[in-house]
């Protein structure tokens, strides 16, 4: 199980939703700057520069945009982020091995298959759910905060009702199916990759199950995801940023995307991806481990304070 030694007593439902939910916002508050810079060089391309302003590199576009639009700008989006993982990263990573378990029937030692199974299903029940967070987030991180450009949303909520009474549900729920592709093959191999690493790591007693560890898988799961969803991600940034009648669906983005543009713009914004996917894994698995034991200890105290 994701982050639980063999001899420990697994953790009850609620323990390990409100922990990964809790873990996940860490995570994206530490690393948001990287995910706004990856979403900046992922939609630059599509449409002619703002007032001549051009993005290099992940630094680059984080220098740029604190010189352009200030610090703040870095955490355009923030608060329907935060949104997003508590309801996306509970459900995600928080019934992960709830769903494993059930697919096996209970036993030990699930097959890879059934670990990527586990980990499609909970990833596109995720995106089901916080679709919506999801839109509102990317498209805060895209918009510029330059005098005299006009901004499409001046707060989180009151870009809910904008896209709602512009664009209808359908708005909100714009981009379903490239997300739902993109952490179906995101969740699998995320967790799978830090379930399988961590379990090497430990059956062949190269390190102990600690910080060190969980440090080494989850870094491995970052890089490892990054290179299987970077294409899907760009297109599915690109789509749930995209105005109602630029693209027709997520196939024709992506097609727009290979004749203007090559097969290399599936992987732009791949450097701060991986800055952002590996970093994040660390962050949040590691917070995940210790936000959960502490949970659990105080559970324990609560239900037996002698």
């Amino acid at each position: 199980m994701v982050g639980l030694k063999p001899s420990d007593v697994p953790p009850p439902l609620g323990v390990k939703m409100a922990s990964a939910g809790l873990a996940a916002c860490w995570a994206d508050i530490v690393t948001f700057p990287l995910d706004t810079a990856k979403v900046r060089l992922q939609i630059q391309g599509e449409k002619t520069a703002v007032g001549g302003i051009r993005y290099r590199g992940v630094f680059g576009t984080i220098s740029t945009m604190i010189k352009t639009e200030g610090p703040r700008s870095l955490y355009n989006g923030l608060v329907a982020g935060l949104q997003r993982q508590m309801c996306f990263a509970s459900i995600r990573i928080g019934l992960y091995d709830n769903v494993k378990n059930f697919y096996t029937g209970g036993k030990d030692n699930p097959s890879v298959l059934i670990r990527i199974l586990a980990g499609c299903t909970t990833g596109a029940m995720a995106v089901s759910f916080a679709q919506p967070t999801d839109v509102v987030k990317v498209r805060f991180q895209a918009q510029m905060n330059l005098d005299g450009v006009a901004r499409r949303y001046t707060g989180t909520m009151q870009a809910y009702r904008h896209i709602f009474q512009n664009e209808g549900m359908r708005g909100l729920w714009k981009g379903t199916l490239p997300n739902i592709t993109r952490n179906a093959l995101v969740n699998c191999t995320e967790l799978v990759t830090y379930d399988l690493i961590k379990e090497a790591i430990l059956r062949h007693n190269l390190l102990s199950d600690n910080l060190p560890c969980h440090f080494v898988s989850a870094f491995g799961a970052g890089f490892a995801t990054t290179v299987i969803a970077s294409p899907v991600d760009v297109v599915k940034t690109r789509y749930m940023n995209s105005p109602p009648s630029q693209y027709k669906s997520a196939i024709n983005c992506a097609w727009t995307m290979m004749t203007k543009e090559g097969p290399t713009a599936f992987y732009k914004g791949f450097v701060p991806s991986f800055l952002r996917l590996g970093s994040w894994n660390v962050v949040m698995f590691v917070s995940f481990e210790q936000i959960k034991r502490a949970m659990m200890v105080t559970k324990k105290r609560i239900e037996d304070p002698n």
